[in-house]
């Protein structure tokens, strides 16, 4: 499995602190070796993976799952779920736009956008 959809995107997150290897921080180019554990967060969702094998060359997002090992608990997924479902304001099919009235509704029930 892919971490993360490019390396510029992953060293990012090692720079942002939101990479762990074996708790603790990590820089970008800090090697892992069969038996790592780590973790990341990937916007809401804390993803945890176990590196089971090291690839010399790099491969196709296919053969990369089989060294990996996904050890992210379901509720961290239910998260992601749930979380979806309250981003977006449900309005009545045929209502049009919001007016600058509901807008300021909107944006008063969300304090943190």
């Amino acid at each position: 499995m892919r971490l993360f959809k490019t390396r510029t995107l992953a060293s990012d997150a090692c720079r942002g602190g939101k990479v762990s290897l074996n708790n603790a921080s990590v820089k970008p180019s800090k090697e892992v070796k069969p038996g790592d554990v780590l973790q990341m967060r990937i916007g809401i969702l804390t993803k945890t993976v176990k590196v089971t094998g090291i690839i010399a060359n790099r491969v196709s997002a296919k053969l990369a799952v089989n060294y990996v090992e996904d050890l992210t608990p379901p509720e961290e997924y239910e998260k992601l779920k749930s979380n979806k479902d309250d981003f977006f304001v449900k309005r009545d099919r045929g209502t049009g736009r919001p007016t600058k009235k509901d807008r300021r509704e909107i944006d008063n029930t969300f304090p943190e956008w």
